[in-house]
């Protein structure tokens, strides 16, 4: 007897098989990496010049309570539109607040939201100092979008237009993420994004694993930049900056 398989079942097999397929440990460094930060100073890029600046070699961002930020305001790398890419760099930032990296994300310079002249939306790899679930580095975040907290580490999901689906939330443990975490230290960070599928990987581990395939929501393309979170003032600090295209 030959049994057909309804489109529901096959969506099912081909998430299981995707979900055992994974592979846990950041690709070796390519050859042909760019290098997109001079360790000298901030060309290439814009912010705010009272809260963004160079320190010893790295990109330094800071708000003080005498210079606080009119919301979240961003460092824009200006020399390119990320597709499908590669991005690797470290960071390290205070505990009293978090930061990110906006990638495939836009400029917002009208309207409610920009309550600066450096405001962006789109997707963000999220960045804190923090060792506990669920608030630790390297979940997606929709910044000025609709959908929250995206994916979080740990999930291997998958939104459709319907809404999110987790196939599994076991890609690391909270012992484990513990261990990878350097807390007030610097950590590595490597972003793979190639057509819909985005993966995030700390310290060499493959930490979340998202596939993004609403119609609406989605996004394809955008720009490159670095969070300063309004709010409680902080600090946050990026080096060796380096990118590929995949396109």
């Amino acid at each position: 007897m030959i049994r057909l398989l309804t489109t529901a079942t096959l969506i099912s097999v081909t998430s299981f098989v995707a979900a055992q397929d994974l592979v846990m440990t950041a690709p070796p460094e390519a050859s042909d990496m760019e290098v997109i930060f001079n360790g000298k100073d901030l060309s290439g890029w814009d912010g705010d010049p009272t809260m963004w600046s160079v320190r010893d070699g790295v990109i330094h961002g800071e708000t003080t309570p005498e210079n606080p930020s009119k919301g979240n305001t961003f460092l824009i790398w200006k020399d390119g539109v990320l597709k499908d890419f590669e991005l690797r760099l470290s960071f390290r930032c205070t505990a009293s607040n978090n930061s990110g990296i906006q990638y495939r994300s836009r400029h917002i310079t009208s309207g409610n939201q920009a309550r600066n002249k450096w405001v962006v939306g789109g997707y963000q790899h999220e960045i804190r100092n923090e060792e506990d679930f669920p608030n630790v580095p390297c979940f997606i975040y929709d910044e000025k979008g609709k959908r929250g907290r995206i994916c979080m580490v740990a999930e291997q999901a998958v939104w459709n237009a319907d809404g999110k689906k987790v196939l599994r939330d076991d890609l690391i443990s909270q012992e484990e993420f513990k261990e990878l975490m350097k807390v007030d230290e610097w950590n590595d960070v490597v972003i793979i994004a190639k057509g819909n599928h985005i993966q995030h990987y700390l310290n060499g581990r493959l930490v979340m694993d998202f596939t993004d395939n609403h119609p609406e929501l989605a996004l394809s393309e955008g720009i490159l930049a670095l969070q300063l979170h309004g709010g409680n003032p902080m600090w946050t600090e990026f080096k060796n900056i380096r990118i590929r295209s995949l396109d």
